[in-house]
């Protein structure tokens, strides 16, 4: 089935150049069974852009975080309404496969999660089942680019083959996970608390590359870190029981946020 959903052939642009947006969600409400997870949830996502996601545990992030590329569609007793955009095309269209619409996204749990294959492997393996080299020197120059854009390529390269994904630190396996996710060619990445559980030196690695990515990639990353959202987000988006309470500039939200709530959750008053 044809791919419906490519970016227009545009020039680059950056936030703030009135690029039309990435996605597009509109009155989102989500169900598991009769408990309601999501309410009349709207935002845009921009080119070039890293957007937040932040607030309490349980308080919609990671269940909005998942419709953007449909991983609730085989969930059962989930009911979805509302619309979701991606270059002005309904995800949602007949005409579109979600495997395919999948594609244009790359995902990174909070937990690394390497295949224990060797480095080389996990990288290659997306790349391959989508048909995107078609010669051993085109998947070794894809291997070697993904590798580089994750800031890993210099402290791997000479165990590529003979080292499995699952022998390296916590940090690199994560840095591992993200090329792995770039080997796809995605048009936004989703990442879930992905410096959740690696400590502060291999945070700043990760926090650094979220921020290089968006030379050419839209990132949209839960944190529970009001500092890291501080640090590498563009926009911030409070939720706050199923709702999206506030979103805008990350300086607006932490410094004149608009709601009460907000306030008290960057404050660390409440969450």
């Amino acid at each position: 089935m044809r791919d419906y959903l490519s970016s227009p052939q545009t020039p680059s642009t950056k936030l703030g150049d009135n690029a039309p947006p990435v996605l597009t969600v509109r009155d989102l409400s989500l169900w598991y069974g009769e408990k309601q997870a999501l309410k009349e949830v709207s935002f845009e996502l921009y080119p070039r852009e890293v957007m937040a996601f932040i607030g309490p545990s349980g308080c919609g992030k990671s269940t909005a975080l998942k419709c953007l590329n449909r991983m609730h569609d085989e969930t059962r007793g989930v009911r979805i309404e509302g619309q979701i955009y991606m270059h002005d095309r309904n995800i949602y269209d007949p005409e579109i496969d979600p495997p395919v619409y999948r594609r244009h996204f790359g995902w990174v749990a909070q937990k690394p999660n390497p295949f224990p294959k060797s480095i080389y492997e996990n990288v290659a393996y997306g790349a391959r089942i989508h048909g995107l080299t078609r010669t051993r020197a085109d998947m070794d120059a894809h291997v070697e680019r993904c590798l580089r854009r994750a800031h890993l390529w210099e402290e791997v390269k000479d165990g590529l083959h003979s080292k499995d994904g699952t022998d390296l630190s916590g940090g690199q396996q994560q840095r591992l996970c993200i090329a792995r996710a770039l080997a796809t060619e995605p048009d936004v990445m989703l990442m879930d608390e992905p410096t959740g559980s690696i400590d502060p030196i291999a945070t700043a690695k990760v926090e650094d590359l979220m921020m290089s990515l968006r030379e050419d990639l839209s990132v949209v990353v839960i944190t529970h870190s009001m500092m890291e959202a501080r640090r590498v987000a563009d926009r911030v988006a409070y939720f706050h029981m199923g709702e999206l309470l506030e979103c805008g500039p990350v300086g607006q939200v932490f410094d004149h946020p608009r709601h009460q709530q907000t306030r008290a959750f960057i404050s660390g008053r409440t969450g």
